[in-house]
């Protein structure tokens, strides 16, 4: 085994394998460096107490040359997915750095490099990922005038962007919540006042923030010569964030993210103004308060967890385009009054998995057999669901089946070659099927029915040579043989050669069995070897279709958030809203969707009515005791408005709802001790923003 030494050796002492640490290290100082030693991650030093402090693993020190020591602290390697996602979630980025060379091969230092660097916002891990939220990576760009702001999601290969001012920055990362930002060194001051820390952050170096290098990064991703087609040419201050943000999770892996196929730009005049103020509010997606509902939690009937992630953004960006709400509408109305279809559909939906993150796993080189074998299974089930949605009469959902695609021919390839039970992972064998490659087949026939194939030479032999009693058998000095007592000795054939004589019989070997035993001795090497190469062929195979299948998992999540609606409003008993372009809110019996939920059986909410328009009543003043419902009433018109606009039906007997472009809540107080601002700093803070948007 390779030794350590100090960092405070002489450079005189300094083994090569040291060398090889801070020559690595040193491209990665922040990250703390999983180094793999045999058959051990390794780290030193500073790397070693924190993984330590944080994994709970023994810290020791090993001397070196005159008084010298360096910590180290390390696991085995085939515990890095128990200890990786804890050290993640510390907010720690780590790079991972692995033997690019079997040992075995060499008689010089093995050969290293970092093949990954996972960070809380980069990670594919499933340890690490919530099934039912995204792991976005946020870029911010700020140069004084504009705010560029991208969102990156490895594990689902989503990309979004954005440009406008400040405010709308940082209230899209309010609705994203990002697992980390990164942003410019140089304005490290003006992002820890806007931000604090709120969020996992990394500053890096200026010169990636520059319009050229994006713009040339990502047209040589996308293969496009401009970023015209993503609708953001122009946009500068979007196409330095986003390519700040693809610059950082392409660090180790340029060319495992072919499932990052697009950008999907943000437009502010889309959609509804939700402040950070009024999402917090209206516990639209999650509360400060322990154990408290959330809206999402009340209307997430979803099945997939690709569903639930798109729920959750339709929920934070609500649409202002009264032909697109109605679309959807339409879908939940057809949905909601076909139960029987709906049925078939949600048990459908439940065998797909999380489509997305399968595909992402594949672009990444990560997909290990089962993941394959469960894309196939998907695949299936999408046939089923195109014929299913085909014979609907909504036009949404006849779209949804025109949009699906089975992808036959990747399907049937891999149920022709995956084995039926394969196992998690490659190294474990029997993950071809037989008849894919007829050496693997040969090979699998020596090493599971190698006594057999042996008992049909002795057989086969003792009947040519009349030597009833020969016997095949082996040894580790000699190998394989036949043994023949002395008593038949001269019935032996010429070509059979002596290799030992005992004191009763002689041994011999033939060509058969010298080529039987150069097959045995290296097939179970062999058929990993093989199996691992024809496992990655038919992963490779896959990758011509990640673009149809992340189609498939889209068009899948819309549809299962119409059908999550459609159970809601059958469960609640919620109503078609009618949204129009008039100055209009009339809700008649009005409930709140969160509060109904939490009464105790048999207590019914007590409904109200509310009118508002520009000509008779534009405000209305609500006055009344502590506990009289004033705060509820308030949330629940904000929450009528925001589900109709989402598609959704509400609760309520009946609904008028003219398109809102903002949506501002101030309720209840809440001292922000910790920035030095009182409950009435709070509130004046918070009004003033309502005042000027």
């Amino acid at each position: 085994m390779e030794s350590v030494e100090s960092p405070m050796q002489v450079k005189e002492v300094e083994t090569p394998l040291m060398k090889q640490y801070y020559g690595i290290k040193a491209k990665y100082p922040d990250a703390l460096l999983l180094f793999r030693v045999g058959d051990f991650y390794e780290t030193f030093g500073e790397d070693a107490i924190r993984a330590a402090a944080v994994l709970g693993i023994v810290l020791t020190r090993r001397a070196n040359g005159k008084g010298t020591f360096i910590e180290l602290a390390g696991f085995p390697y085939h515990s890095l997915d128990s200890y990786l996602p804890k050290l993640v979630r510390s907010g720690l980025r780590v790079a991972i750095c692995d033997q690019l060379e079997d040992p075995k091969l060499t008689k010089k230092i093995v050969k290293r490099g970092v093949t990954e660097l996972i960070t809380p916002g980069v990670s594919y891990n499933d340890k690490i990922l919530e099934h039912k939220k995204n792991n976005f990576l946020a870029s911010l760009y700020d140069d004084g005038k504009k705010c560029g702001v991208a969102f990156i999601d490895i594990s689902t290969g989503e990309f979004f962007v954005s440009e406008g001012s400040k405010e709308q920055a940082e209230k899209l990362i309010q609705n994203f919540q990002p697992s980390e930002i990164v942003y410019q060194k140089n304005r490290k001051k003006e992002f820890n006042e806007q931000f604090a820390k709120s969020y996992y952050s990394f500053a890096m170096d200026e010169w990636i923030f520059q319009t050229d290098y994006a713009s040339e990064l990502l047209c040589k991703h996308f293969e496009v010569s401009s970023l015209k087609g993503f609708g953001i040419d122009g946009l500068d201050a979007a196409i330095i964030a986003a390519g700040a943000a693809f610059h950082y999770v392409s660090d180790t892996r340029q060319d495992q993210l072919k499932h990052i196929s697009g950008i999907s730009r943000v437009t502010e005049e889309n959609y509804v103004w939700l402040d950070r103020f009024t999402i917090r509010n209206l516990e639209l997606v999650y509360s400060t308060n322990e154990n408290a509902v959330t809206l999402l939690d009340v209307i997430d009937s979803t099945i997939t967890p690709m569903g639930s992630r798109l729920l959750k953004r339709w929920l934070l960006m609500p649409l202002k385009d009264v032909h697109a709400i109605e679309e959807r509408q339409e879908a939940v109305n057809y949905l909601l009054h076909q139960q029987e279809i709906r049925n078939i559909l949600n048990q459908q939906l439940k065998l797909v998995g999380d489509l997305e993150r399968l595909i992402s796993k594949v672009a990444l080189g990560k997909a290990g057999p089962r993941d394959i074998q469960q894309l196939q299974r998907s695949l299936e089930v999408i046939s089923k669901l195109k014929e299913e949605c085909s014979q609907c009469e909504n036009p949404s959902i006849k779209v949804i089946a025109d949009q699906l695609n089975p992808c036959i021919v990747l399907r049937d390839k891999i149920l022709k070659e995956l084995h039926e039970d394969p196992p998690a992972m490659v190294i474990k064998g029997m993950v071809m099927r037989s008849g894919v490659s007829p050496e693997l087949d040969e090979l699998r026939e020596i090493a599971y029915h190698g006594k057999d194939y042996l008992l049909q030479i002795q057989k086969r032999e003792a009947e040519i040579t009349g030597i009833t009693s020969l016997k095949v058998g082996f040894n580790n000095v000699y190998g394989y043989y036949i043994e023949v007592t002395n008593v038949h000795k001269n019935k032996v054939p010429a070509e059979w050669v002596r290799r030992q004589t005992l004191t009763h019989a002689e041994r011999y070997i033939t060509e058969e069995l010298k080529i039987y035993e150069e097959k045995i001795l290296g097939a179970e090497e062999k058929i990993l070897a093989l199996e691992t190469k024809l496992f990655a062929d038919l992963v490779q195979s896959c990758f011509e279709y990640i673009k149809p299948v992340q189609l498939n998992a889209s068009v899948l999540a819309r549809l299962d958030c119409l059908s999550s609606f459609a159970q809601v409003a059958q469960e609640n008993e919620y109503v078609r809203p009618h949204v129009n372009d008039r100055f209009v809110i009339d809700i008649k019996n009005g409930r709140h969707p969160v509060i109904e939920k939490r009464l105790p059986a048999g207590e019914k909410y007590i409904a109200n009515n509310v009118y508002l328009d520009n000509e008779t009543q534009q405000i209305l003043m609500i006055t009344g005791p502590n506990m009289s419902g004033k705060s509820a009433i308030l949330r629940q018109t904000a929450l009528i408005v925001l589900l109709a606009q989402t598609g959704s039906f509400v609760p309520a007997t009946a609904a008028e709802i003219g398109i809102t472009d903002k949506i501002f809540s101030r309720v209840g107080a809440s001292d922000n001790i910790s920035s030095g601002e009182s409950t009435f700093m709070v509130e004046m803070n918070e009004t003033a923003s309502i005042l000027h948007n």
